[in-house]
């Protein structure tokens, strides 16, 4: 099971100093993308500043979510930075379709750009976002809302590598074409790569079932002695690394010390073998015995 004392968390000097980075590299490709004509530079500043955004969202979200449980949030506020990764992660979205138009735009009346500048500013570029980048790559690792910060940073030093190639290109040879083609290059990468994780944070948000094998659950419970049948499941997500499972067991005629002996041995199995962080065991004796292991007629 995922052990969160080994999450690292975003610390606050790491924070502050991504955000200054991230807001140097925006002023200088903003002046840059201007001096030069460049929309690759211009847009790679956009996606720059939505990296501060991104950052302080994200660092936000992680305070939030620290935060003890109490009466009117039973279960914490984890789901802050599950919101936090579903906004930047559609951020990127938007911000990258609404580039790739620009320079669809810009394919059909391409602007002189100053190679040399643009080269410039985007090795500064590319030396920052990778120091950002490093800065959030361990903390990446467990964490989605980190991990959709770490997906800006990354996408935009991706971005100023592509731009210096282009920028060495245009020093040379005047191909103004390759400034809105590679805009809609990085831009299409940024979206193919934000996909995965507004699918997973949505998913969790709608309270979907974990990818649980329910069938070996099942079987592995009926294994405990005086447990005859197991129905009326329910499993879903809090974050990506904490999983709640309630169920309704049907035991043989026992006392109730050794009903709380089984939802012992139950909680114990299903947290070992299948990482599943909370569980609520409902003992019966002969009520739903016939029932499914998902009840279809009951909505809860």
């Amino acid at each position: 099971m995922h052990n969160h004392q080994h999450d690292i968390k975003l610390s606050k000097q790491r924070f502050t100093l991504v955000t200054l980075l991230n807001l140097a590299i925006t002023l200088a490709e903003i002046i840059g993308g201007l001096l030069s004509g460049s929309l690759a530079l211009l847009s790679d500043a956009f996606h720059n500043f939505g990296d501060s955004f991104a950052i302080i969202l994200s660092y936000s979200a992680q305070l939030i979510a620290g935060q003890k449980r109490s009466p009117s949030q039973t279960y914490g506020y984890k789901r802050a930075e599950i919101l936090a990764a579903l906004l930047n992660s559609l951020f990127l979205v938007v911000m990258s379709v609404f580039l790739s138009f620009a320079a669809l735009k810009r394919l059909g009346h391409p602007e002189t750009i100053d190679g040399p500048v643009m080269l410039t500013v985007a090795i500064i570029g590319l030396l920052a976002n990778l120091i950002s980048a490093l800065l959030l790559a361990s903390s990446s690792k467990h964490n989605l809302n980190i991990k959709a910060t770490y997906l800006h940073i990354l996408s935009d030093a991706l971005s100023s590598l592509a731009v210096i190639g282009v920028g060495l290109v245009l020093t040379f040879i005047p191909a103004d074409w390759l400034d809105p083609l590679l805009t809609i290059l990085v831009s299409g990468y940024i979206i193919w790569e934000a996909w995965p994780i507004i699918k997973k944070t949505l998913i969790i948000l709608m309270e979907a079932a974990p990818d649980l094998d329910y069938a070996a659950i099942k079987a592995d419970i009926l294994q405990i002695p005086n447990v005859t049948s197991i129905h009326h499941i329910h499993a879903w997500m809090i974050d990506e690394h904490d999983i709640i499972f309630s169920a309704h067991i049907n035991l043989s005629n026992c006392q109730l010390s050794q009903a709380e002996v089984i939802y012992s041995q139950i909680e114990r199995l299903l947290q070992t073998k299948y990482h599943i962080s909370h569980t609520t065991i409902q003992a019966e004796y002969q009520r739903g015995l016939n029932e499914d292991l998902f009840d279809s007629k009951n909505p809860y």
